[in-house]
């Protein structure tokens, strides 16, 4: 979880769903699977909390779009380059202070049951 000084804001987005072809094998490049995203944001500043204003703050259907856009877009072999390369995005693409984000595969190419597998990244703007 990020940790925002006292005040500030942590916008979350959970569960996003996109069809991906992201993976090692050449099915999950060629046929692709769903794939889900957690991410969660510090915006940079967030005065919607007094204005009640979109525009003071991270409009996070934006972000959701951004997201799944770019996450469709590209083809990686890992998933931690996937999350790597989306939470830099959005700190380029947004007014954002830091973001957290997951990807998880729900059934990943492996010969046993499991409830998915995830990478998550940290990322914070260098200038904070």
């Amino acid at each position: 979880m990020l940790k925002g000084e006292d005040g500030e804001v942590i916008i979350r987005l959970e569960g996003v769903i996109a069809h991906t072809n992201h993976g090692v094998t050449a099915a999950e490049q060629e046929v692709g699977q769903r794939m889900v995203f957690d991410l969660e944001m510090e915006p940079d500043g967030c005065q919607a909390t007094a204005t009640d204003d979109v525009l003071d703050t991270v409009d996070y259907g934006e972000v959701t779009a951004w997201l799944v856009e770019s996450a469709m877009d590209t083809r990686f072999r890992t998933l931690e380059r996937l999350v790597s390369a989306l939470a830099d995005g959005l700190l380029e693409n947004f007014r954002l202070r830091a973001v957290r984000l997951r990807a998880t595969k729900p059934v990943p190419p492996v010969p046993v049951t499991m409830d998915g597998a995830s990478v998550e990244v940290f990322r914070r703007r260098d200038d904070y």
